[in-house]
């Protein structure tokens, strides 16, 4: 075989090992984004911990945890982070209304 035979023989066999090492990374299970929407809490243990993240950014403290323990209690759910995120605790904790305000923070 001529070196020009040779070096085609070489260039081809690597670039299948590199087109088989593009697609093996491809399959490749991605990384989680971040901690999940929300939180399942155990009511007797875990209400307590994170109603106070929950509510560690509210100018009305004390009614903030009031709210978010009871909600915490029933529901059983505490959405992730400070404000928002409601939703990914279901119907439960968004439906819930006092004096036309929704009860659950």
């Amino acid at each position: 075989m001529a070196p020009l035979g040779k070096l085609a023989v070489v260039a081809l066999l690597a670039s299948l090992l590199l087109l088989n090492t593009i697609k093996a990374a491809d399959n490749a299970p991605a990384p989680p984004l971040g901690p999940p929407p929300h939180k399942i809490v155990d009511p007797g243990k875990d209400c307590v911990g994170a109603c106070d993240v929950r509510c560690s950014e509210q100018s009305h403290k004390n009614r903030c945890s009031r709210a978010c323990l009871k909600c915490c209690s029933v529901c059983r759910c505490v959405p992730a982070g400070t404000a928002g995120n409601k939703e990914t605790c279901g119907r439960c904790y968004t439906d819930w209304v006092s004096h036309n305000m929704t009860k659950c923070p």
